[in-house]
């Protein structure tokens, strides 16, 4: 019952109209206006593009360790495949809150943040909370160049997390093959790779037969309320079951903390090898085609 009352909670603040909200930090930084807005106990950033203003970011300021956007919570199902990362690269900061949330949970692993935008770093730190230490680094730099010069220093990590925005879509050069290829080569052995994605997106089954091409068959969970959606994919590929009943419990009693019901993701999450929605000649993604502008979220 407390779960559900947050929820509605959650979702009337998510909801207000934009009359409502204070406007507590505004900027124009290279790449996009920037805006940090208060709600009440809400606060959240946003990037204000030519066609729309879009909440990037968002907690409550008397309880920040709660989730508040859907797509945080379903990302954390991703835990149900590897339960311990101990090296995981996020890219794309937002507020942090996701950097937050592991550092939280796994003190011991490193984390590093890769963001192309030096001004979403300083209001990440002065407005959301978001924390260095360290074992939480973070680098002012395109996630495509980091993860390159990362191969040639042989490094590699046990989770990668994808979630960059330039507030319109995902940017182009992070959904191709080219690029995926590149993001695997870097995962460890038993590594695991997230993306957060749009179930509704005209990408959507480009975006999926790109994925399926380079990974294999893959996992994934969604919310259909308000179309989010997180491709799990793994270094070693999913041929079978992957998700272990022990780990569910474990993970029950940390995530509920953070307003995370991972018995439900678990319920939710679909493997494309019995459930492939698009169709078999879909054409993937390359750096030569990659119409995101063209193909972009309804």
């Amino acid at each position: 019952m407390f779960k559900f009352i947050t929820a509605i909670f959650l979702f009337s603040l998510l909801t207000m109209p934009f009359s409502h909200a204070k406007t507590i930090h505004k900027e124009r930084s290279l790449y996009r206006n920037i805006l940090v807005e208060d709600t009440g106990d809400l606060r959240c950033l946003k990037f204000n593009v030519k066609s729309t203003k879009t909440q990037q970011s968002c907690y409550l300021k008397s309880k920040p360790q709660q989730l508040v956007f859907n797509y945080t919570k379903l990302l954390m199902a991703s835990l149900l495949l590897n339960p311990e990362p101990k090296r995981i690269l996020i890219v794309g900061l937002g507020g942090g809150t996701i950097s937050n949330t592991l550092a939280q949970l796994y003190p011991q692993s490193k984390i590093d943040n890769v963001e192309i935008d030096p001004a979403v770093i300083k209001v990440a730190r002065d407005y959301f909370g978001f924390f260095e230490n360290d074992n939480v680094k973070t680098y002012t730099q395109d996630g495509r160049i980091f993860i390159k010069r990362a191969l040639l220093k042989k490094q590699n990590y046990d989770w990668i997390i994808l979630d960059a925005f330039n507030g319109d879509y995902i940017p182009e050069h992070l959904l191709t093959e080219e690029f995926l290829q590149e993001a695997k080569a870097l995962l460890s052995a038993n590594g695991i790779l997230s993306s957060n994605t749009f179930s509704l997106s005209k990408l959507y089954a480009h975006e999926s037969a790109t994925y399926k091409a380079v990974f294999g068959d893959f996992y994934q969970v969604n919310n259909q309320v308000n179309s989010n959606r997180i491709i799990l994919v793994s270094k070693k590929g999913f041929t079978g079951n992957h998700i272990e009943a022990t780990n569910i419990k474990v993970l029950d009693d940390k995530l509920s903390l953070y307003g995370v019901d991972i018995k439900l993701l678990y319920r939710n999450i679909v493997n494309t090898k019995s459930k492939q929605n698009w169709p078999e000649n879909t054409r993937v993604l390359t750096d030569q085609f990659s119409p995101a502008n063209l193909l972009n979220i309804e």
